[in-house]
């Protein structure tokens, strides 16, 4: 019952200036590090807009994506639970039934127009015969959609189609055919770079619904290498120019990687200017965040813009590099300027969250805790999670668990290797943030412990081998 006062309370702080209830914008990037922005230490990559986002917001220094790899990672987001709930813990076809309570259903009941651009990756929808399959955003909550449907799809920036709701729309100029004389690779024309109309759709979606409170994921495919088998032989680093880096005595497909992050970084910019012009600012919640860790992709080298900053790993590692993203909230009058909270969380909280902002109802067999108190700075009515857990079929590290400022990792057996065996690793994030000093030898006790706080609740501590 205290918890019921408690969330009424913060209902009734989220009155607008307008009299109606907030907007929501939850902006995802692909691939993005920790350390790709300004804000969170990057030294040679230009993004003032994020990182005057992060002095007008609130910053989080330790918040965590849904998974190491892109499709289970955004299922995680969709539903409010991690991969021991969805059972979804790799790239696997997988795609929702309609059936599910996904975060666009709950605030469409709750009386908000629901849209989306970007990456859907979770329907798989590629021929018009397919759009009536249930995986289909518009079957899961979501009024609007515009973007790729099927996630292989989604690495390519010169795509011949992308899709409105359920209908097909040709890309002006871009052409994909077979090269007879290339042994199956593609020959292309490139014309309509898809991230500049996945924008276009957003900002459009922002005007056409300015009068009624709204729910807008921008789930953009920057920065995503292209780097599909037979298409690219090197740099999958697609950009229309390097802007600002052309001159750069960089390798191309970094400076293609340095573009991608500043285009983003000047559409968000954008963005924030559009919320001015429509006097929409102090009315809207914007999340920036990114899907999982780093890649190492499409001749790209995460190490080169040092992506994963201080921590250790990269996409499909359960070190904190492939799972501990940038999080960066921003609402005028509602959270205090130039905030940074430690208040560990994940991509699980943000269905709760959005419910707790729009005055939806929340679920019940969920996994995640509403962290709207941390962005309104009532940190002591923050509840906390006792652990965060992640497990992967992918990589050599098969399982993630983070207790307090511990971090419990698992090594996968080699299936090379007959005499090698399961390794768990235990780090002390409080000390040692890049987890290079294993102390499972010196702490079985609190390794045990750790394990048995995940097996009390049912979730498994051995995941599918690669």
């Amino acid at each position: 019952m205290p918890h019921f006062f408690t969330c009424l309370l913060l209902f009734f702080l989220l009155s607008t200036a307008h009299g109606r209830k907030p907007n929501i914008i939850y902006v995802m990037a692909d691939d993005l590090g920790y350390g790709d922005l300004g804000c969170y230490g990057q030294k040679k990559l230009q993004t003032p807009n994020l990182d005057r986002m992060a002095q007008q917001g609130l910053r989080f220094t330790d918040h965590y994506a849904g998974h190491t790899v892109c499709r289970p990672s955004r299922l995680v987001l969709w539903l409010g639970q991690h991969v021991g709930t969805t059972q979804i813990d790799g790239n696997l076809p997988a795609s929702l039934t309609g059936k599910e309570q996904t975060v666009a259903k709950l605030l469409k009941a709750a009386g908000y127009v629901t849209g989306g651009v970007g990456k859907w990756a979770l329907g798989n929808v590629n021929q018009p015969a397919e759009i009536h399959l249930p995986g289909h955003p518009n079957n899961n909550g979501f009024d609007y959609w515009f973007g790729y449907m099927n996630q292989s799809n989604a690495h390519n920036y010169y795509p011949p189609f992308l899709w409105e709701n359920k209908t097909q729309i040709t890309l002006p100029g871009n052409l994909v055919s077979q090269d007879p004389k290339a042994q199956g690779r593609v020959s292309e024309k490139k014309v309509t770079y898809s991230h500049h109309l996945l924008i276009d759709r957003a900002f459009r979606f922002i005007r056409q619904n300015k009068d009624n409170p709204f729910l807008l994921h921008m789930h953009l495919t920057i920065p995503h290498a292209n780097n599909e088998a037979g298409r690219f032989q090197g740099d999958g680093q697609e950009v229309p120019d390097y802007g600002i880096y052309r001159d750069k005595k960089w390798p191309q497909p970094e400076k293609g990687f340095a573009s991608m992050i500043t285009t983003m970084d000047e559409d968000m910019g954008k963005l924030f200017q559009l919320l001015k012009d429509l006097n929409l600012d102090q009315d809207t919640l914007v999340i920036f965040t990114s899907d999982n860790g780093p890649h190492n992709e499409g001749a790209h080298q995460h190490e080169f813009f040092d992506s994963n900053g201080p921590l250790k790993g990269h996409k499909r590692s359960m070190h904190d590099g492939g799972i501990r993203v940038p999080l960066i909230a921003r609402w005028p009058g509602k959270i205090k300027a130039g905030s940074v909270t430690n208040h560990p969380s994940a991509f699980w909280d943000f269905l709760p969250t959005a419910c707790a902002v729009a005055g939806a109802q929340t679920p019940r067999g969920i996994d995640g805790i509403s962290y709207l108190p941390t962005l309104l700075g009532k940190d002591s009515q923050q509840q906390k999670h006792e652990y965060l857990y992640w497990t992967s079929r992918e990589g050599e590290t098969s399982v993630g668990l983070r207790y307090q400022n511990w971090k419990l990792v698992k090594y996968r057996k080699k299936k090379s290797d007959p005499t090698s065996s399961h390794d768990w690793r235990l780090y002390d994030l409080s000390n040692d943030l890049g987890e290079e000093q294993n102390l499972a030898a010196r702490h079985p006790d609190l390794v045990k412990k750790i394990q048995n706080l995940v097996l009390k609740d049912g979730f498994a501590l051995s995941p599918q081998p690669r």
